[in-house]
């Protein structure tokens, strides 16, 4: 069974040693558009080798807190660092981020594998073989990634993001509305890359898949972090009235 690649201890920057990356902080972050407070004021401190889950009902924030955290959009005030420092080239090429909807090149499966892997200076037939067998998607190499299904893109949305050995990888809800065979794939190989040494911090809205995966949750609700802490004391016994109808089936209003 292959592995993922662990993760370097120390990437070069080409300027030296690679940045310090944890704790990951948000300070104050707040978010707005069209007039409205989606963001509120949160602050948080993500340490390394976890795997946090993000929680919470529709419209809690959960994408918008990713997207921020990973410098996609900029925030309307507030901070998030990395380190002690703000996102910069060196930080993000440090990070990998997949999508709900999975974004493919229109290339073949492979070519999409190798896109990344020539990023990185990395791009042998042998490791992009091992990638896409970790996928199951070894048999699909010479066909358009865009031929393929909902769930087989996402996995190789995953692989591909792999390929880059990130030392934090962010996922946005990737196994929404996927068959039970893609889904299981795409949580094996989130393990893996957990155990390779990556910091993993995934949005879903699934209680069953965050039990599954969770060292440690955080919830949200109308923008605010209602609650942060392990993921069995979370479960076991929920210290917000939100988060406590969110578990138990209810309406979160």
């Amino acid at each position: 069974m292959h592995e993922v690649q662990p993760v370097a201890q120390a990437r070069s920057n080409g300027k030296g040693a690679a940045p310090k990356l944890f704790p990951a902080e948000a300070r104050r972050l707040t978010f707005e558009a069209g007039g409205k407070r989606l963001i509120d004021g949160i602050d948080l401190s993500l340490g390394a080798g976890s795997i946090t889950v993000i929680m919470g009902p529709n419209g809690a924030g959960k994408s918008l807190l990713l997207r921020l955290l990973h410098g996609l959009i900029a925030p309307s005030a507030g901070e998030v660092l990395w380190g002690g420092r703000a996102m910069c080239e060196a930080i993000r090429r440090r990070q990998a981020m997949v999508f709900q909807k999975p974004v493919m090149l229109r290339r073949t499966v492979a070519a999409n594998m190798d896109f990344v892997l020539n990023l990185r200076g990395a791009a042998t037939r042998g490791r992009r073989q091992r990638l896409l067998e970790m996928a199951g998607l070894a048999d699909f190499a010479d066909q358009p990634a865009r031929a393929l299904s909902g769930g087989e893109q996402q996995r190789l949305a995953l692989a591909r993001a792999l390929a880059s050995e990130p030392d934090v990888l962010l996922l946005d809800e990737p196994t929404a509305n996927l068959d039970p065979a893609s889904t299981a794939v795409i949580e094996d190989l989130v393990r893996r890359a957990h155990r390779a040494g990556a910091k993993i911090i995934f949005v879903t809205h699934d209680a069953g898949q965050a039990k599954r995966l969770a060292d440690d949750v955080l919830f949200l609700h109308r923008g605010r972090l209602v609650e942060q802490g392990p993921a069995a004391a979370f479960f076991a016994a929920p210290r917000s009235r939100e988060a406590s109808d969110y578990l138990a089936g209810r309406l979160v209003l």
